[in-house]
Parts: structure tokens; sequence; C-alpha cells
């Protein structure tokens, strides 16, 4: 059981961190709320727009630690990202959110997951849950991989196993990331459009050889943005309900969802 809530000031000082308190509630008892979802934002973003989407989704019994990108993009283009480093698509020439996640991989699972959320405020691995956008999902899934691997010493350096759950929107798993080892079993729900070129059937083949669990829910519309109405949100949601936990048990006048 959470032994504490998580506040900025728990987090190394070189992160920026916003820490969105779970929605009061009449019986809320003076205990933690028994969930963590963390959000990366997707590449080129800051924490602050999906601070936002942390208020709006209001999740009950759910403390919201939204993260920023663990380095600022060169040449005065703004915002930040999780890569190694900054290299551009030759299809596109655009960014390129596969530019390798080891450094801010190991931040994210030494330093935010284990370092604060699990030794510091008492989260189990099951209680914490992930959701990242674009380059951000990719690193959800990379971080999860990493906390479920077992041997190399990987247990001395904090708890072992799976994640409630990790939401990537727009993103498979990298195609720079290892797949060696067993199966993870955090469950994986991935988010695209129709269509969608960054999360193809190759791409969702691959995730599939790293996770035993995996879902996947393509919006009726081309583009992999974030949800836009209560179609394309309704599956995160689903999501959410079936592996969030609840002290409050079923709140009176809840219609199933099915």
């Amino acid at each position: 059981m959470p032994t504490k809530t998580p506040t900025p000031s728990d987090f190394p000082s070189e992160l920026t961190v916003t820490v969105t308190p779970a929605p009061p509630s009449p019986s809320q008892s003076a205990s933690p709320a028994p969930n963590i979802l963390l959000l990366l934002h997707g590449l080129g973003d800051t924490a602050a727009s999906f601070t936002k989407f942390a208020e709006a989704i209001r999740l009950p019994e759910t403390t919201v630690v939204t993260v920023q990108g663990t380095a600022p993009l060169p040449f005065d283009l703004g915002g930040f990202h999780w890569g190694d480093d900054v290299s551009f698509d030759s299809a596109t020439g655009a960014l390129d959110m596969d530019a390798g996640l080891t450094r801010s991989t190991k931040i994210l699972v030494s330093d935010v997951v284990r370092g604060t959320l699990v030794q510091k405020c008492g989260y189990a691995l099951r209680e914490i849950m992930v959701l990242g956008f674009g380059q951000g999902g990719m690193a959800a899934l990379a971080i999860a991989r990493e906390i479920g691997l077992k041997g190399n010493g990987n247990a001395d350096k904090g708890e072992v196993g799976a994640l409630s759950g990790v939401i990537s929107i727009g993103a498979p798993y990298p195609l720079s990331g290892s797949r060696v080892g067993d199966k993870n079993r955090s469950p994986v729900l991935l988010v695209a459009g129709r269509d969608s070129v960054a999360v193809s059937d190759e791409a969702v083949r691959r995730t599939k050889q790293v996770f035993e669990f995996v879902e996947v829910s393509r919006y009726a519309r081309k583009g992999d943005g974030m949800p836009s109405n209560r179609e394309e949100m309704l599956p995160v949601m689903q999501f959410f309900a079936r592996r969030l936990r609840s002290r409050q048990g079923v709140p009176e006048g809840s219609v199933e969802i099915s």
C-alpha cells in the first residue's frame, strides 16, 4: 500500500514534474490514492500541455504525475524530447521519434518509478500505469520492459515485475529497443489512427514480440493524435477501468460498459 502522495520535491531537482491529485470523493480517506498514472508527452512538447490533460480526465483514486522530457530540443526548436539524440526521418524530413531511449529509460526507471514512486512513496509496480504520446509512448513501453527484466543484476536495482498497464498513443515499441528475453507481462494498449505509418502491422508485431498482452485500438480517422472525441477516448477509459484499483467499489448509479 502507498505510504505518501508524491510531490514534485520528491523527484530529482533536475526533472520537471507536476503532480495532479486525485479528485475528491465523498468517502475520501486521508490515505494516498491507490493508483499512479505517469504521463509522458510527445516529441517537442512540454509537461504543461499534458498536465492539462491530467486535469481534464479526472480519474478517480488516481494521482497523475507528469514528467517533462529529459532534454531540450536544439536549434531553438522549443520543447523537449526523450531521445538519446535528435535525428530526422529521411522519408519525411520530420524529427524521428525512434532516436534511442537509453538515457531517458534509465532516468524514468531509476529516479521516477523505483527511486520515488516505489521507494519513497510505497507504491507497488502493479499500482503504477504509464500513458505516453508519440515518443513518450515509446519511452513508456521501454521503461515497462526494463522494469520487468530479470537477471543481469536488475533485481539488485529495485523491484522487478509488471506495471498496471501501458497506454501508447501513436507509437509502438521502438525499433532501437532490445527484444531479447522473456515477454513482459505489463498489459499494453496501442492507440493509433487508421492506416498509421508509425503503428503499422509490422510495428504491432514487433511490440507483441516484447509484450505478452497487447491490444490495438484504431481511430476511424487517419492521424495518430490524441483522442479527440468520446468514441476515440472510450477504449482508453475502458483500459483504465480494467486496470486501475479502487478502494471505493462501484459508485451508485454507475453504468457498466462492456
